[in-house]
């Protein structure tokens, strides 16, 4: 019972229900036969219900396949599979306004969102993040070219978006090249070599950072960038902060951060 007592807490953390469908799984065992069938049969009816059901805590899932240029989209299906990719309606809105700008400003391009929030309950932390427990924070994929300079459709150096790091150059600033306390800023350098080696489509990120600073919405509002990627891309605005070292590093997505009031 320990290691299911582990699993259920590791697959709250993960998918906020799978959990709960672990531990009803448990329960419903004899009457499925297979304990792992019960399991996926409950997971993905509990998933079902939070896609209907959300809404009424305040939150609304992002489309998990293309839906079109003006509208945001997850990049991987496996956010939704995972429970990931809840948004308030503010947050959605703004999202698909920048995913229409950017169609508009380079045509045919797609936006692409990562880790949102979880379908229900405010302070519910999602890891490995800090944040992202409010439905009020969305983490947004770059945009890539390959080695020709051609523009990848909707897709990055990672099949998730993640840990494809941009690099700073000698004279960037580096707020944390001597911080050596405990932190989730990881480099990730294992995955390095299978990622794959497209440059980052400077065009299409730098205007999508443009617009997000000229477009504030709500209160509190908030762009997590690396300070040399700013830099770099040309942008400058108040709304663009940085993390701090304790925090992962945001050179390989955008976080995007707002209370609807």
């Amino acid at each position: 019972m320990i290691w299911h007592g582990l699993i259920i807490i590791a697959l709250t953390a993960l998918t906020q229900l799978g959990g709960l469908a672990w531990g009803l799984a448990l329960l419903l065992r004899m009457a499925f036969g297979r304990f792992l069938l019960s399991f996926l049969i409950v997971y993905l009816g509990l998933t079902v219900v939070a896609h209907y059901t959300a809404p009424l805590a305040g939150r609304e899932p992002l489309p998990c396949l293309d839906a079109g240029p003006n509208q945001i989209a997850v990049l991987n299906p496996l956010y939704c599979a995972l429970n990931r990719h809840y948004v308030n309606p503010a947050m959605k809105a703004h999202a698909d306004a920048l995913s229409a700008h950017i169609h508009e400003s380079f045509p045919g391009t797609r936006t692409r969102a990562l880790d949102a929030s979880f379908p229900f309950i405010d302070g519910f932390a999602m890891l490995p993040h800090l944040s992202h427990d409010d439905g009020n924070k969305l983490d947004l994929a770059f945009y890539y070219t390959d080695q020709h300079g051609e523009y990848r459709l909707g897709q990055t150096k990672s099949f998730i978006g993640y840990w494809g790091f941009e690099q700073p150059g000698p004279g960037d600033p580096q707020p944390c090249a001597s911080d050596t306390g405990i932190s989730l800023r990881w480099d990730v350098a294992w995955a390095q070599p299978y990622l794959r080696d497209w440059p980052l489509d400077a065009a299409r990120t730098g205007e999508a950072l443009r617009w997000l600073a000229d477009n504030p919405v709500g209160n509190d509002y908030k762009i997590f960038v690396e300070p040399y990627l700013a830099e770099r891309l040309g942008v400058s605005s108040d709304t663009i902060r940085f993390q701090g070292c304790s925090a992962a590093r945001h050179d390989d997505h955008i976080h995007l951060e707002f209370n609807p009031g």
